[in-house]
Formats: C-alpha cells, sequence, structure tokens
C-alpha cells in the first residue's frame, strides 16, 4: 500500500494482498484523521460481506472468493469519546458464477485485495463526528 496526500485528500493504492479496511485505518491513525469518507473502486481475491439483522442485534457474513470487481466501496471514519477511531464500510463486488455476471454488497468487515485497489480519503476539515449508542436501535451512530 502506498498513498499520497494532495489538498487535504489523501490518494491511496492498494496492493495485491493488502486489507482495503485495515489499511484505512492504518492510514487515518497515521494522519492523525478522526473523521473522513471514503470511496474507492478495485479488484479482491477475498471479501467478507454483511448483512445486518435487527432483531437479532447482529450481522450475518457472507464470505467470498475469486475474482472480485470492487464496483464501489464507500464509508466513514468516527471517533468516540476516547479519540478510537471506527469505520462503516458499505461495498459492492461483481463477479462470474457460471458465466453469469453477480453481484454481492452490504456492510464490508473484509477486503483483500487481488490485483489494486484505490481509495479515496476525505478528511472532515473543521471538528470531530463522534459516535453514540442509539438507545431505540441498539447500534452505534453518528453523535451530530
Amino acid at each position: 500500500m502506498d498513498y499520497k496526500k494532495i489538498g487535504g485528500t489523501i490518494y491511496a493504492r492498494f496492493d495485491k494482498d493488502d486489507e482495503v479496511i485495515s489499511g484505512i485505518l492504518n492510514i487515518c491513525k497515521k494522519e492523525g484523521i478522526l473523521s473522513a469518507i471514503f470511496s474507492g473502486i478495485g479488484g479482491c481475491g477475498e471479501v467478507t460481506v454483511s448483512t445486518y439483522i435487527p432483531e437479532k442485534n447482529d450481522f450475518i457474513p457472507h464470505n467470498k472468493t475469486g475474482l472480485l470487481e470492487m464496483i464501489s466501496i464507500n464509508g466513514n471514519i468516527s471517533a468516540d469519546e476516547n479519540n478510537e477511531i471506527f469505520e462503516h464500510t458499505h461495498a459492492m463486488f461483481s463477479h462470474l458464477e457460471n458465466g453469469e455476471v453477480k453481484f454481492l454488497g452490504g456492510h464490508l468487515t473484509k477486503a483483500v485485495v487481488s490485483y489494486t485497489a484505490e481509495i479515496e480519503i476525505r478528511p472532515a476539515q473543521e471538528g470531530v463526528i463522534r459516535r453514540t449508542q442509539d438507545e431505540l436501535t441498539g447500534i452505534t451512530v453518528w453523535k451530530l
């Protein structure tokens, strides 16, 4: 993985066998970023996306390996009161199954690059977006 800052934006290139989510978090920690949004494209060989089941307050993971085109990755970085950063990421992938194009998307927890991924990280210009526990749903959400 390598990255470059241009203005306030970070452009990151992930290489074969790099894990995207941990790489984004590492860049943010290194650069002192507490709040940001990010997006990108690329190709992966192994991914885990999950579907949230509110009734169970849990996720069902969907693991997939093979040639997976990362159509889109979108996410955000926010911090708790102790400045511990968290990511929330969704992604969409396409792949061939018996010669037919199929899609897999949802909450992304793992994405291992097969050839490259290009991610743009846009830090908040001022302030910090914090996280808080939502009493109604039981999940953590932005504290605005």
